[in-house]
């Protein structure tokens, strides 16, 4: 079906089937905002949170979206910096993708912080001496800089498009994105990094706490090094879930082969020092603050060493060698099944930096806490999916968002 919103030379459903699954999508999205007007108006007592537990399911989920949208600094630092001009093909949907994940972490701090309307505190009233400061600041200015980046392919819309001001807007942004891909690089930096240094320089927390370089601990890098690593692998799960919903050929097979090969050698490179980095913990900083490897993974109900051998391994060595090996990742059914690995990988690290964190004993005579989250954070914690499927869906039916689709698809 074409109308004259969408792009020229490409088919789309019938606008009732589209109007069907935005209903769908729409009621769960409602159910979120339910959840999330509750937890506003009643308060965080609506939530499995507790004494033990500041950070809960939503923070991780927090964490883990923004490692997630890590495909967009990583794809846009590749494409216009290193001049990788074989991902023009999947670049729009990296920047879209990303653009997802950090509005939906912004919701969530909105939803952390209990009282949204004194949200502009972290601004006004700074806490210099905290790592979280830097992430806010950083993770609202990456944003805008993504916004700044979503904004030229919104105006590429055919009706928007022949709008002559708009038409040279649009085409002047993309003339200087270079500048903000470096920018995003910059910010998503050291906002990534900070994620991970406020778990690194818990000192009393000893599974959490890392040694380091000057103030960074090394969970400091270790966060930054994952998102570029695995947020590429996000975007092509994305973009392969996509063509599979749609029944196309989105993106060219050059493209995905770049990608997967530098996400490949990203992530051994990163499990390589991850392990060097876990290996020295349990060696070394846990037996100096009077605790062995397994009390940190036993005489609990969830955190059995299996998680360990699950990050490291099953959902960090194994895609990574499957990546980098030409063979392996040229096949799509396994460069599929090591995207899928690696994306559960690393939020099963982000799961563990701040569930875990707060489980474990403090000291050798105390028990683990346990937390359950109550169907609000659950609620809320799906609705960023819900908004992101909405999104998607708009921006793949009224935007040119991938350049190379008619080429690919000539009879369609």
């Amino acid at each position: 079906m074409t109308t004259p919103a969408i792009p020229e030379g490409v088919k789309r459903c019938p606008t009732r089937q589209f109007t069907l699954w935005l209903a769908v999508v729409g009621a769960v999205l409602l159910w979120g905002v339910y959840a999330m007007f509750l937890i506003w108006y009643k308060g965080l007592n609506q939530t499995g949170m507790n004494d033990a537990y500041g950070f809960a399911l939503w923070i991780w989920a927090d964490l883990a979206v923004i490692a997630l949208g890590g495909g967009a600094f990583f794809s846009g630092f590749l494409t216009y910096i290193i001049g990788k001009k074989e991902l023009k093909s999947i670049i729009n949907y990296a920047v879209i993708i990303g653009f997802i994940c950090y509005s939906s972490a912004l919701l969530i701090l909105a939803l952390d912080i209990g009282q949204p309307l004194r949200g502009w505190f972290i601004f006004w009233h700074a806490n210099v001496h905290s790592m979280l400061t830097e992430v806010a600041f950083c993770l609202s200015c990456y944003f805008a800089v993504l916004t700044i980046e979503f904004i030229p392919l919104v105006l590429e819309n055919p009706k928007l498009d022949r709008i002559p001001f708009l038409h040279h807007l649009s085409h002047n942004l993309h003339e200087v994105m270079a500048v903000f891909a470096a920018t995003g690089v910059f910010l998503s930096f050291f906002h990534q990094g900070s994620l991970g240094g406020v778990a690194g320089v818990l000192y009393a927390r000893p599974f959490a706490y890392r040694e380091g370089l000057l103030i960074w601990p090394w969970t400091f890098f270790l966060f930054t090094w994952s998102a570029a690593a695995v947020g590429p692998c996000f975007t092509m799960l994305v973009t392969w879930l996509t063509e599979k919903i749609t029944q196309k050929k989105l993106v060219r097979p050059e493209a995905f082969q770049l990608l997967a090969k530098i996400s490949g050698w990203m992530l051994l490179t990163y499990m390589i020092v991850k392990i060097a980095d876990t290996w020295y913990w349990a060696a070394v900083t846990a037996p100096s603050k009077g605790f062995s490897l397994m009390d940190f993974y036993s005489n609990n109900p969830i955190y059995g060493i299996w998680i360990l051998i699950a990050e490291l391994v099953i959902c960090g060595i194994v895609p990574a060698v499957i990546l980098i090996t030409r063979k392996w990742r040229e096949n799509k059914s396994l460069l599929v099944t090591a995207a899928i690995l690696a994306v559960l990988g690393v939020c099963i690290n982000r799961w563990v930096m701040v569930l875990q964190v707060m489980a474990a004993p403090l000291l050798p005579f105390q028990d683990w806490y346990m937390y359950i989250p109550t169907w609000q954070e659950v609620a809320t914690t799906i609705l960023p999916v819900a908004y992101g499927a909405i999104l998607i869906s708009l921006a793949y039916r009224y935007l040119p968002v991938f350049p190379h689709e008619k080429e690919l698809n000539p009879g369609q």
